[in-house]
Formats: structure tokens, sequence, C-alpha cells
């Protein structure tokens, strides 16, 4: 079972719960429609990962978000993660109206930093994703279509969300391809305080 660091212990969630289509600028490099209705889907437990993949049957994409862990009936705890997507199948099947499970929930699918107590202002937050050195991704709560909170009703007004399980806020401009032996350093700030960092070397 895959499992995620939190206060120096696995927490093994049950599931992944994903928001796509939350940046503007995203959408607009994808060259999708802005969707009328919060865009969800949800990775399996299996996704979870420690290896930074490259390929895998196809090259895979990266795509850095802001996460939250789920305790109690909020969110108790924050972290950033990594949505690896195979984005040629992914196109194929969007092109047919067919989901995007193949694409988006394979094993492998979805890297964690470790998550730390949260309880503050969401607005605060923020996150870098440095490949190489090089700045590829920025994202924070104010660039969000859909806030946490937004998604977090209605997430839980059709889906129980137990203890642990993630969710995972979408992915602002800036998403590419994966190459192997690239150096991803995933950072979260509150303010100019860092939370968190978190590096993988892609395989």
């Amino acid at each position: 079972m895959g499992s995620v660091k939190y206060l120096e212990q696995q927490v093994t969630p049950s599931k992944i719960v994903c928001v796509g289509r939350n940046y503007a600028e995203h959408i607009q490099e994808l060259n999708n429609e802005v969707p009328e209705e919060m865009v969800l889907f949800v990775k399996p437990n299996s996704a979870i990962s420690e290896t930074l993949l490259s390929s895998l049957q196809e090259p895979l994409h990266y795509e850095a978000e802001l996460c939250f862990m789920v305790k109690a009936g909020r969110f108790e705890a924050v972290g950033v993660g990594l949505d690896l997507t195979k984005r040629q199948l992914q196109s194929r099947l969007k092109a047919k109206g067919l989901p995007w499970e193949r694409a988006k929930s394979f094993d492998g699918a979805a890297l964690f930093s470790e998550f730390v107590p949260f309880d503050g202002d969401l607005d605060s937050l923020s996150f870098n994703l440095v490949v190489d050195a090089e700045v590829r991704q920025q994202g924070d709560v104010a660039l969000m279509l859909n806030r946490p909170e937004a998604m977090f009703v209605e997430i839980a007004s059709f889906m129980t969300l137990d203890d642990g399980d993630i969710l995972m806020t979408g992915t602002p401009k800036g998403v590419g391809q994966i190459v192997k032996g690239e150096r991803f350093t995933l950072e979260l700030y509150q303010g100019e305080k860092q939370l968190v960092s978190q590096s993988w070397v892609a395989q």
C-alpha cells in the first residue's frame, strides 16, 4: 500500500482526489475550455510512489500541485505533490470523450512530499517546482479558480473523505515532459517561511 509521511509517521490514504483545470493559464496552455463545474477525478492508493518515472509506455509529463491531507472532516495537513500524466494517451481519451484514468491513475502516477500540520490562512500558501535549478511552475491559492474550501464541500457532497485521504488542488502553467536524470524539487511556503522541500531525480 502506498503511504505518505506526516508527523514522523507513515499514513496510508484510501484515495487521492484531484481537481483538474483549476488554474486559468494552465487551461490555456493545454487549449482546454474553462469548465462550468469543478473537474474531479480520483487516483487510487496504488498510484503513490517514491520513484519519479520519466517514461511508462510513453513519455510522462509532470504537474506540480498544492496538496492537503484530510482528518476529522477538515484539512489537517499540507504538502506538495506531482501528478504524473500520460499526455499523449490523455489527449486521445479526451478526443473520444472517454475517462482519463488510464492516463492519470496508473501505478507511480502520484508523488508527495511529507505533510506538515496546517491551521492558518490558506491565502498565505504558495509553491514552486524547480527542475535542475530552473523554476518551472509557481502556484498559490489566489490563482485558483476553485478555492480549497469549495473543493472540500463539493467532494464531500457525494464522496466520503476518510482520514488520511489527499486532495490535489490542480496545477499552474508550466507543465512539461519529464527527462531522465533531471532533478525535481518541490518547495512549499507559508508567506516567506519554507514549510517543506522535497527532491527526486527522474528515472
